[in-house]
């Protein structure tokens, strides 16, 4: 089962629902943080590393001397990648998807694919578990590629975790497409409920089901809650705000060490979510 951890907005606590369940299910499990911009899950699992490898993707390059500059690269584009621009053709490769959309309708065989670095990928290991993270490279904007890498380390065989990136962009869509279920994380105040309501209309399209944790439930208003009921998504943990996990957090310590009675709440939340999915499963 893949279960893919979101959230509309940045620091609602992915994270620290993605580690700390991890940790704490009785299965073997795999880890994939997929927020590849900012990875930040090995702060707190702190695995050792056994992988590293540069991580690259297909870019067009032209052959001015067999291009007749018909245009038909720039027409398939549908991010203006390549345009043709008086007697000269520019790949803006940067802006490149990798879909080979040009190289293909290319009628003189002008263009053919060179590679450019995105980021790296590192794989590790923590008491058993097998951890995988992305790390872009500064400056670039394309994350889903990598993204898509990260996640073809996931095994069948595993119960595979994925920290995904926040927001509701396509980043996001490349950690969650594909998931068997979707956590989603969000906190009790008026910007936590508009993000929130963006990240279910996504998770809708693509058809998942999915269920709400509440992180710092006690210090806002409950509109979240109600939404939740109107929406008829289960909302699966509330997590009040403790000191004691706030300090946590800053010394990059697990939640569930430094407060043990709620490993026993993330096995409950591992059980609820197979039974929600063991139920679409069952009606589908």
């Amino acid at each position: 089962m893949i279960i893919s951890i979101a959230s509309g907005k940045g620091g609602t606590g992915k994270t620290t629902i993605a580690t700390n369940l991890a940790v704490s299910v009785d299965t073997p499990v795999q880890l994939l943080d997929c927020d590849v911009e900012e990875p930040n899950a090995h702060l707190f699992i702190r695995p050792h590393m056994e992988e590293t490898c540069i991580f690259t993707t297909p870019v067009p390059e032209v052959d001015m001397e067999k291009c007749t500059l018909c245009g038909k690269c720039g027409e398939i584009c549908q991010f203006r990648a390549i345009v043709v621009i008086g007697e000269t053709v520019l790949p803006f490769v940067e802006m490149c998807h990798s879909c080979g959309g040009c190289v293909a309708v290319c009628p003189e065989k002008a263009i053919t694919e060179t590679t450019r670095e995105l980021g790296l990928i590192e794989r590790g290991r923590f008491n058993g578990m097998e951890f995988v993270h992305g790390k872009l490279r500064v400056g670039e904007a394309m994350s889903p590629p990598l993204i898509k890498a990260v996640r073809g380390y996931a095994r069948p065989d595993l119960l595979t975790i994925i920290d995904a990136p926040p927001g509701t962009s396509c980043p996001v869509i490349s950690a969650m497409k594909g998931a068997d279920f979707v956590l989603l994380v969000t906190e009790p105040t008026p910007f936590g409920l508009h993000d929130l309501t963006l990240a279910v209309g996504a998770v809708r399209i693509l058809d998942i089901p999915c269920g709400l944790v509440i992180n710092r439930s006690d210090m806002g208003d409950d509109k979240v809650l109600s939404y939740a009921q109107a929406e008829n998504i289960p909302v699966l943990m509330e997590i009040p705000f403790d000191r004691r996990i706030a300090e946590a957090y800053s010394r990059g310590d697990m939640m569930v060490t430094a407060v043990p009675e709620w490993k026993e709440k993330f096995v409950q939340l591992h059980h609820d979510i197979e039974a929600i999915v063991g139920r679409k499963g069952s009606t589908s």
